[in-house]
């Protein structure tokens, strides 16, 4: 049938044909692309739109801007956690996290590629030498602030595992 074929090859008719069946609700949506350049766009339209898609964490290098790509999940209040490099140009985001309404773990962007990479064929753990002595390894940095507007850090980040190894 046409469906089987079109799961197979992953050709779809629509955004909203490709999100079918997909269990939403927690997911963690790996968004590709970097900035405005090469992401789904019309993915991330039709899953801001979906009702079921809530408490997503998202894994980007980029935030993106406002009213467009992932800038439509923060706004529709679709995304629990970033885990992003860089998000200096989506407005909306800052506000929200300072506000307290979403996370924002800040990975450099090889350790982002790495963590896929290992998630993807299944291995544990990985080691890099990507922050070794920075604030980042050290843990500490704000990942959540209080929702009440006090500026509260509620939620920091863990410091990294660190780990010498002979000849290295």
């Amino acid at each position: 049938s046409t469906t089987d074929f079109e799961s197979e090859r992953k050709i779809y008719k629509s955004a909203s044909h490709a999100l079918q069946g997909v269990i939403l609700p927690g997911a963690t949506v790996c968004v590709g692309g970097f900035g405005l350049v090469g992401i789904p766009e019309t993915l991330l339209d039709e899953l801001s739109k979906i009702e079921d898609a809530r408490d997503l964490t998202v894994v980007s290098l980029t935030a993106g801007i406002d009213g467009f790509g992932l800038g439509l999940l923060f706004e529709a209040g679709k995304v629990k956690r970033l885990v992003a490099s860089y998000v200096g140009e989506n407005k909306n985001l800052e506000k929200m996290f300072f506000g307290g309404e979403i996370e924002v773990e800040l990975t450099p962007q090889g350790t982002i590629a790495e963590r896929m990479n290992a998630a993807g064929s299944g291995s544990p753990a990985f080691y890099t030498p990507t922050g070794i002595g920075t604030d980042y390894s050290k843990g500490g940095i704000p990942i959540k602030y209080a929702s009440d507007g006090s500026g509260e850090v509620i939620l920091v980040s863990n410091p990294r595992e660190t780990r010498i190894f002979k000849d290295i």
